[in-house]
């Protein structure tokens, strides 16, 4: 294994069962975007809640920096989607999760 570890990350609710797509197109017509379960979590706690970087990566578990990057990752993948008309859908990982 190369690299660090990854660290748990915190995860507030499960989204896993969320998708989004254009309307009057079936799924299956569509090319899909896949977020990350850690990457929606960033997008409620930074956008949503409207929290500093610094608390939400403290709320995850995560540097800033870490957080920084994967809000950067959500909003491409979600503009991607917007932009060229794609699915989006919420890929469930295994995480540490909170209630």
């Amino acid at each position: 294994m190369r690299g660090r570890r990854k660290i748990k990350r915190v995860i507030d609710a499960d989204h896993s069962d969320v998708c989004f797509k254009p309307c009057g197109i079936r799924k299956v017509d569509l090319e899909s975007v896949v977020l990350l379960e850690d990457e929606v979590e960033a997008l409620r706690l930074s956008d949503f809640e409207g929290l500093y970087q610094q608390e939400c990566a403290d709320k995850m578990g995560i540097s800033r920096s870490t957080f920084s990057r994967i809000l950067e990752k959500a909003h491409k993948k979600i503009s991607d989607a917007l932009l060229h008309g794609k699915a989006i859908s919420i890929n469930k990982k295994t995480i540490k999760e909170t209630k």
